[in-house]
């Protein structure tokens, strides 16, 4: 196990939040990196990352705004280089299945030099309770554009999990590992589990790319955003990433936490109440 400091960058984030928890219960040096830290992090400062990066062995990087986006590639090179300058031995990347912006920026951590884990993940479970699913699920309505094709969900407790053996574990080292849900579901029977947990009626409704994204515009939601969700429905869900895989396992010895137990956990939070 490594005993010195680990920076994560998007330490705030699903899975920054949770890992930051895990390494601080094993006494571990740890500190998050975001616009709102201090030093701070910013992907679109670079002047910004160095210091940021200062003083740590490792660094765990969920990219902003996503890996699919044009210019991820390049800066993931390019943090790839400063690290090396400030003597960082180790990155391990969040990526996505099935994005193609995301196996360049992979590719560019492999080509660096640096020592690296890929943790290569399909859509995240808490996306419905910690994410813009939540308010319409909260009204008891969720519309998506996506119809039969069926995802295999990720625990984000999973993913925080696969990293903290990464940043802790040599043997991980310069591996990828697939981490999907035991099963895979459509988005309709997600949401099903979710009104059967929450034991109240909240409906699914698929509709057209142009109509989801006419709705998002109609509430303010930045062009910008509404352009890479719309890729991200597009791209990843056409089920090229249906198949479950077993990087969990692998990684962590035991299988993948199931939709069920998630939805069961969170709804009795009540944060799913009307």
């Amino acid at each position: 196990m490594q005993n010195s400091e680990i920076v994560l960058i998007g330490g705030s984030g699903k899975t920054g939040g949770r890992i930051a928890a895990k390494l601080e219960e094993l006494g571990l040096a740890v500190r998050k990196a975001s616009r709102s830290t201090s030093p701070a992090f910013d992907w679109e400062d670079r002047s910004t990352w160095r210091s940021a990066l200062k003083g740590a062995t490792s660094a765990y990087v969920a990219f902003q705004p996503d890996l699919s986006v044009s210019w991820a590639a390049e800066a993931i090179g390019e943090l790839c280089r400063i690290a090396l300058e400030c003597g960082l031995q180790h990155i391990v990347l969040l990526s996505g299945r099935g994005e193609e912006g995301a196996r360049r920026s992979e590719e560019a951590l492999k080509a660096s030099g640096i020592d690296y884990t890929i943790l290569r993940a399909s859509w995240f479970c808490q996306n419905f309770s910690e994410g813009a699913f939540l308010e319409p699920l909260v009204a008891g309505r969720l519309e998506l554009p996506a119809g039969d094709v069926r995802e295999p969900f990720i625990d984000a407790g999973d993913i925080a999990d696969a990293a903290l053996a990464a940043l802790t574990d040599i043997r991980h080292r310069n591996r990828l590992y697939e981490l999907t849900g035991p099963r895979a579901l459509t988005f309709r029977e997600a949401v099903a589990e979710i009104a059967a947990a929450s034991g109240r009626p909240i409906d699914y409704e698929q509709v057209s790319m142009a109509d989801f994204a006419a709705g998002l515009s109609a509430v303010g939601t930045p062009g910008p955003v509404i352009a890479l969700l719309e890729e991200l429905f597009g791209q990843v869900l056409d089920g090229r990433n249906s198949e479950v895989m077993g990087g969990v396992t692998d990684i962590l010895g035991h299988p993948a936490r199931d939709f069920t137990d998630y939805a069961r956990k969170t709804a009795a939070t009540g944060i799913w109440r009307a």
